[in-house]
């Protein structure tokens, strides 16, 4: 029963709304089912499956709201619940900014779910597993690793008539390879709503290759280098970049899309012209639903185009006092690349470093979006189109702000963390000091 069909899920949240006194009322019902497996040393540590179906209820009295949780769904149980969040709605203070709720919208069609992912199942999880951990052993070599599958649905509904449904699907994998004496490390990581494209071996075999040739790590001056990120590297500063495109921070003076003395940099040219961002839920590669959490629609959106801001997010509350479209936060963007492998991009540079990821990332000025953190799992040191050998890992000082602004060159995009990223070849990138990490 974790996930509903479109009718069930609708019918369940009509008998909810039927139950309603309040002025407004809202439901969100969502189900799952979660399989997982992890392994460490070369060895299962834990495995398990679980499913999951939840509804909550917020009612609404003029600016006061309140809600309620429930995972029964009888008749009896579900008044229950409505009653509950009516008493807590009265009981709440006014919320100043609180919006009326949407009436019935428009969302398009979106492809988030694959049969293949929902039929996923213990076998197919040790399967995986297997594929990861043997070619690991056989070399003498450790493998951690965490795969996570999941199935569900997710339905909105309110007392205005508003309704939307989607099902979907995903599957992570991360992969850490380490060698016997514990000085070389290698890291690889997928994601993907269609596990068919998902190699367990593959992605182990990139991570092995990593541990190995980084066994025997030297150590570099700190300093501006050109790095070659790759994209589970940027990954992180650009979806902190992308979550800080927020219009009220910026019109607060929060932000790095503040002026000094007032206003917003919206249609600003702060990026190399080749840098172009933008969000499409109906994209194949990363399929989104047709719409957000609070239920306004999710559509194609260029936020960065040739490195002019072309659109900035705005809640429900903002873009009415501002007199502008309502535009949600996106649940992944695309960053347009080029058309060069990782492997041309290393060719092209005639001295730099190859980043395989950053952790450990703390913000250090939001106004700048300057950010620090670590490089980890494979380092390497690039000359003259070669890879010459490891590097001991290195602190970075770092904004994507700057780091856009001094892009060189971009490869292909690949799916990180539910987006579209490119390698990047970045000039002058910033590492304050150096780390004893692995």
């Amino acid at each position: 029963m974790a996930t509903l069909t479109k009718e069930e899920a609708k019918k369940i949240i009509d008998k909810v709304l039927a139950f309603s006194k309040a002025d407004e009322m809202s439901v969100a019902l969502n189900g799952s089912r979660t399989g997982n497996i992890r392994y460490a040393r070369n060895s299962v540590s834990t495995s398990g499956e679980s499913t999951d179906l939840s509804l909550a209820i917020t009612a609404v009295y003029g600016k006061r709201s309140g809600t309620a949780t429930i995972n029964e769904f009888d008749d009896k149980s579900l008044e229950k619940t409505v009653r509950r969040a009516e008493e807590i709605a009265r009981l709440a203070p006014e919320n100043p900014e609180y919006m009326p709720m949407l009436g019935p919208q428009t969302y398009i069609d979106t492809k988030t779910f694959a049969e293949s992912t929902a039929n996923i199942d213990p076998d197919f999880r040790a399967k995986a597993a297997f594929d990861s951990i043997e070619p690991c052993s056989k070399k003498n070599l450790t493998a951690a690793g965490y795969m996570e599958d999941s199935s569900g649905f997710s339905a909105i509904g309110n007392s205005k008539g508003l309704f939307a449904y989607n099902k979907s699907t995903s599957v992570d994998f991360s992969i850490t390879v380490r060698t016997a004496d514990g000085l070389g490390s290698g890291y690889a990581i997928r994601d993907f709503n269609d596990v068919s494209k998902l190699s367990t071996k593959q992605a182990t075999e990139i991570a092995m290759q990593k541990a190995l040739a980084s066994s025997s790590a030297k150590a570099l001056e700190p300093g501006k280098y050109t790095v070659i990120l790759e994209p589970a590297a940027s990954i992180d500063l650009l979806q902190n970049m992308m979550r800080s495109m927020d219009a009220r921070n910026a019109d607060e003076g929060r932000s790095f899309l503040s002026k000094k003395g007032g206003g917003i940099r919206l249609g600003e040219k702060l990026f190399d012209e080749r840098v172009n961002i933008y969000s499409d839920p109906t994209n194949l590669e990363i399929p989104k639903a047709g719409f957000s959490g609070d239920g306004r629609p999710q559509e194609k959106i260029s936020w960065i185009e040739n490195g002019v801001v072309k659109n900035l997010t705005y809640s429900r509350f903002w873009a009415d006092k501002k007199g502008v479209k309502a535009t949600p936060p996106p649940s992944g963007f695309i960053m347009a690349g080029g058309t060069e492998s990782l492997a041309d991009l290393i060719k092209s540079t005639e001295k730099g470093i190859l980043v395989t990821r950053f952790w450990y990332i703390r913000a250090v000025d939001p106004q700048t979006l300057l950010y620090t953190g670590l490089t980890r799992d494979g380092t390497f040191y690039i000359e003259k189109g070669q890879i010459k050998f490891p590097i001991k890992n290195f602190r970075f000082n770092e904004s994507p702000i700057i780091m856009l602004n001094n892009l060189e060159a971009m490869g292909v995009p690949s799916r990180i963390g539910g987006s579209l990223v490119p390698p990047l070849k970045i000039r002058d990138f910033t590492f304050s000091s150096l780390s004893d990490a692995v």
